[in-house]
């Protein structure tokens, strides 16, 4: 695991460090990485043409399977904002030097994060320690990569014992549907479609007695962010505008239609997910449990996490300034 994560985040600090950073005054078009069957209420925003018509840019959607990948395409420079990125694939690679920052939540999804069994096995939380000696897909580095190690510390299983295969959601819903694995970890629509092959080991309520929050970022490179911190400020006025409209009609079929359409999702399934995932205010997300100093305290731990497993080599000492609200303060006024 550790090597497949460092072969990812190779060469990011050096990257970022060579990245040009254009200000606001120059900048036609940005690029904005996203993720494929994930419905998220900005989205709306994105198809009725709000963010251009605020930043008065050009903005290029650029698809992605993981948000280390996310994480690869902002150290070369190629994306300037990644959307619902996995809080613990930022954490890697800040941990590995990327100077990259968050400057918003997108989501919280206990319940659209997991493990799924397959169902041939009979296994759940009474009997999880049969898990031992078993293969799983993973994808690496990301939140389902997290949950997975919070999961098997819980059960006491051994990760050494496990055969750990490095699969996007889609690949390991496949597999899992093929028998090829006994478990696997995801998000979204693969993990949609693991469900139909087994069950889950935790409920989301469940992971979240025990401290295993799962929430998405939104995140740019620190650079970026410092030299178009309006450019910044209103991108995330509108996605949490959107937010707002979704919240206040939770299930607005209007606003599906445009989320469903841009997420690559048919309504109902897109009606499935969303239903999973909330999305709090900007006066929420700056408060003490998130922004506030909540966020960068969690970084910590997950980062401790994944040392512990020797998926990273170190740590930060702390995440603090890893964590910039000030586009949000700006956003909100």
């Amino acid at each position: 695991m550790k090597n497949t994560i460092a072969a990812l985040l190779a060469g990011t600090a050096i990257m970022a460090s060579g990245q040009a950073v254009l200000a606001d005054s120059h900048i036609e078009e940005i690029t904005v990485a996203y993720f494929l069957e994930w419905p998220l209420p900005l989205y709306d925003a994105w198809a009725n043409g709000e963010f251009e018509e605020a930043m008065g840019v050009e903005l290029n959607w650029v698809s992605f399977e993981t948000g280390t990948a996310m994480s690869a395409a902002m150290a070369s420079g190629d994306v300037q904002i990644a959307v619902s990125q996995g809080l613990p694939p930022f954490v890697v690679a800040a941990s590995a030097g990327q100077d990259l920052e968050v400057v918003d939540v997108a989501v919280s999804y206990s319940d659209n994060d997991n493990c799924v069994v397959r169902t041939d096995l009979e296994i759940d939380s009474d009997n999880a320690s049969e898990l031992a000696g078993r293969r799983v897909a993973v994808p690496l580095g990301t939140a389902a990569h997290y949950g997975f190690l919070r999961q098997m510390d819980h059960f006491g299983i051994d990760l050494a014992g496990l055969e750990i295969v490095d699969m996007a959601p889609p690949e390991g819903a496949a597999a899992l549907s093929q028998g090829a694995v006994d478990f696997a970890c995801g998000y979204g629509g693969g993990l949609s479609r693991m469900l139909e092959y087994g069950n889950v080991l935790l409920t989301g309520a469940e992971k979240e007695e025990l401290g295993i929050l799962v929430f998405d970022v939104i995140v740019t490179p620190a650079g970026f962010t410092a030299e178009n911190p309006d450019l910044v400020a209103q991108f995330l006025a509108v996605g949490q505008a959107a937010n707002d409209r979704w919240n206040s009609s939770p299930g607005n079929d209007e606003m599906l239609v445009n989320i469903a359409d841009r997420a690559g999702m048919d309504l109902e399934a897109a009606r499935s997910a969303i239903s999973t995932m909330t999305f709090p205010s900007a006066e929420a997300v700056l408060g003490d449990t998130w922004m506030g100093g909540g966020m960068a305290e969690f970084m910590l731990g997950v980062a401790n996490v994944f040392v512990d497993a020797g998926s990273i080599d170190s740590a930060l000492g702390n995440y603090e300034d890893r964590v910039n609200p000030e586009p949000l303060s700006t956003a909100t006024n």
